[in-house]
């Protein structure tokens, strides 16, 4: 058996917005922006001077959550506020763990797909059990070649 889940590592992201504050605080057309980005417990908080720097503050944030091997598609860009003093915020949703109906959708495809495998839905992951390994490589391939059509990025634990 093994289960499928969407994690991403939390110190890994920490580390990720350390770099691109770091960046942001040292490149030139940045410097004087005054910018500040905030990870709390299930956003990241971008405050920063215009739409110019913010479009540049979210390539850089990109870039350093990429280079951390974590998937953009844990980042949910929330819509652009204006805020006080003629500065812009941005809110990004952080999106840990699969929803319901993400689960149902997993649990659904395994069932039509692979015959001889049993997915459960366990929370905030679907345990996937067989009785032959070969059969749970199957779907763990089948799932990587359809990987971009999920909106969020799955991960494939605890195989036994």
């Amino acid at each position: 058996s093994f289960d499928i889940v969407s994690q991403f590592d939390r110190q890994e992201l920490k580390n990720a917005v350390d770099q691109a504050t770091r960046e942001i605080s040292t490149r030139y057309d940045l410097k004087d922006t005054k910018t500040t980005i905030d990870l709390e417990k299930e956003t990241i908080v971008i405050n920063t001077a215009s739409d110019f720097t913010l479009t540049a503050v979210k390539d850089v944030l990109e870039s350093k959550v990429l280079r951390r091997n974590l998937s953009l598609k844990i980042l949910d860009y929330q819509d652009q506020e204006d805020a006080s003093g003629g500065r812009v915020r941005q809110v990004i949703k952080l999106k840990p763990g699969l929803n319901e109906d993400l689960a149902k959708q997993i649990s659904k495809t395994i069932r039509t797909d692979h015959k001889k495998v049993n997915p459960q839905i366990q929370g905030d992951l679907v345990r996937v059990s067989a009785k032959n390994k070969d059969d749970l490589q199957t779907v763990i391939q089948a799932f990587r070649k359809k990987e971009g059509e999920f909106p969020v990025p799955l991960q494939f634990i605890n195989y036994r």
